[in-house]
């Protein structure tokens, strides 16, 4: 038997979708660097400590491509972050590019210009969560089908250009993309939703508008290497990330405060005043999903007592690097007024998470508006019958019935 096939294998078990798999603690402490298999079964080295994965986030020896794509380790069928993406010999050079063309995009000012309809979208969901109370009083409102699904959906769907009237249709497909054991089914998905983008990408060149998806084909006329392939699967892989990760730190937001009702109380009672530092620790603290942001090692590196060497697939785990005690005081504890608050879910150095303002500015139009309008907002259930989505990329909960 060989030292992999001993490898513990991800995702490791969780107690509910509050709390993290009590493995990443004895890892952390023990072994921050290990060898782990993946859910596909390929050898992979997870990074469990703030120190080393905030160094491996901002290393430029790590990369999303890998030196020799056929060999490299996978991490399970979904068909979007779990195995190697883009041209080696080019990589550093295609992601500047490709920053260069968004940042303008998703800039903390134009998210500043967009907040306030972000209110307002806020506004009518939490309609919608009202009038779903209204018809039923007895029965539970699920808040993740009446706001932080819909939510997240309509601003991405406004900032890339993509009709609204379509959400059902590409949430389809984006569940399809993102299910860890999916087989052949999740790439054929892929390829549709990548077909979905060029034909909308098509559309824009004809009937330009003042979207994402219009500036990037805008921007194909001055870069002829930014082939109609690539707008398609970077805005495919956009649309994707920018409603399925907000979904789930809205919903686990959400359950981060319910979940203690003097916690709650405290919130409800300045939600705005309260809003940024509580919004940074649900960031620190919800965890989704159970696996880690991949990278392939471009040469070999020494850290932690360890060498990756070059090829070797490196696992970032932002939920157990998040929880650390020499990063965070009292790092397993929920406290709103933790500051600074140094966290890593959106990653570090070159490829922190383009989407960050965007994600807060949501998030802070969420729980400003929610706990302004419904104070006394409970749960229906408890947490730990809340179903897992473990079989998801991004993970997450399938509802959060609530009631006030």
């Amino acid at each position: 038997m060989t030292s992999t096939e001993l490898a513990p294998q991800l995702p490791f078990d969780r107690p509910n979708v509050l709390d993290v798999a009590p493995l990443y603690a004895v890892l952390r402490a023990e072994a921050p660097i290990t060898k782990v298999r993946t859910p596909a079964g390929d050898p992979a080295w997870l990074v469990t400590r703030y120190e080393e994965a905030r160094a491996l986030f901002g290393d430029s020896r790590l990369g999303r491509s890998h030196p020799n794509p056929s060999e490299a380790a996978t991490v399970s069928d979904a068909a979007i972050l779990s195995g190697p993406s883009g041209d080696y010999e080019t990589e550093q050079a295609d992601h500047a590019r490709m920053r260069a063309l968004l940042v303008p995009a998703f800039s903390a000012k134009r998210m500043r210009l967009l907040a306030g309809h972000v209110r307002d979208l806020v506004d009518g969901c939490l309609d919608a969560m009202e009038a779903a109370r209204a018809a039923d009083p007895e029965r539970p409102v699920d808040l993740h089908a009446t706001l932080s699904f819909p939510l997240p959906v309509l601003v991405i769907c406004e900032l890339l250009g993509v009709p609204f009237d379509d959400r059902e249709y590409f949430h389809g497909l984006s569940d399809r993309v993102g299910r860890l054991d999916g087989g052949t089914d999740a790439a054929e998905a892929m390829a549709e939703f990548e077909r979905y983008m060029g034909g909308l990408a098509e559309a824009k060149r004809a009937n330009p508008g003042e979207d994402v998806v219009s500036d990037l084909v805008r921007a194909q006329q001055a870069d002829p290497r930014f082939t109609d392939e690539m707008l398609a699967r970077l805005s495919a892989g956009l649309l994707f990330a920018g409603h399925e990760t907000t979904v789930g730190r809205i919903d686990l937001g959400v359950l981060l405060l319910l979940s203690d009702l003097d916690r709650r109380d405290a919130f409800a009672a300045d939600p705005e005043g309260q809003a940024q530092r509580t919004i940074e620790e649900i960031l620190r603290l919800s965890a989704p999903g159970g696996l880690g942001l991949l990278r392939y090692a471009h040469e070999d590196i020494e850290i932690g007592g360890v060498t990756i060497a070059r090829g070797d697939a490196v696992l970032l785990s932002t939920a157990a690097a998040n929880r650390d005690p020499s990063a965070f005081a009292e790092a397993t504890e929920f406290d709103p007024a933790r500051s600074p608050n140094p966290h890593l879910s959106f990653g570090h150095g070159p490829h922190f998470c383009i989407g960050a303002s965007l994600a807060r500015t949501e998030l802070t139009a969420v729980f400003s508006a929610l706990f302004r309008r419904f104070p006394g907002l409970r749960l229906a259930v408890e947490v730990d019958d809340l179903v897992v989505r473990a079989d998801r990329l991004t993970g997450g909960v399938t509802e959060v019935p609530v009631t006030w």
